[in-house]
């Protein structure tokens, strides 16, 4: 049977909280009910290629993504793949080595991080000068990032 069309599209990976790390893909074109797919990873630093462990199914049950906890995230290299069968035949496989500080745009990249809200934020203000200072601290990331990588916007609303 031909099997052009079965690997999974649209592989994409999104890290939030810091170490989690959940990745889902679109089944392949020609992909039936009975196509399931596996989802096996290298982080950095390690040298055993590891199955997905918690799957998101979609409605006919095949596996359209991973959620990973104490995902470890560093200046380094992550391989990932996605192989599977349908009707007890192989399909086309998909895979790829991404630099996981890689972070950007969604349609750049194939990791992005949400990021958590700055932390430690402090507001005074004084009546008689009608001024307000706002103090924070960046958001916790999966990666260092330097304080001027970020970005703010402050909404004020009068009350």
């Amino acid at each position: 049977a031909d099997m052009n069309g079965t690997a999974i599209e649209n592989f994409v990976c999104v890290i939030f909280n810091v170490s989690f790390m959940n990745c889902t893909w679109h089944v392949g074109r020609t992909a039936t009910e009975d196509t399931q797919y596996f989802l096996y990873w290298r982080p950095p630093k390690k040298k055993d290629i590891t199955e997905c462990q918690n799957y998101i199914k979609d409605d006919y049950g095949r596996h359209t993504g991973c959620r990973f906890q104490n995902v470890i995230i560093g200046n380094k290299y992550a391989y990932f793949l996605v192989n599977g069968s349908r009707s007890g035949q192989n399909i086309e496989p998909y895979d790829t080595t991404i630099m996981l500080y890689e972070i950007g745009n969604i349609s750049d990249y194939i990791i992005v991080e949400k990021l958590t809200p700055p932390l430690n934020v402090s507001v005074n203000c004084t009546e008689a000068s009608h001024r307000c200072s706002i103090w924070w601290q960046p958001p916790r990331t999966s990666t260092k990032k330097k304080s001027s990588c970020f970005k703010y916007e402050i909404v004020i609303e009068s009350k």
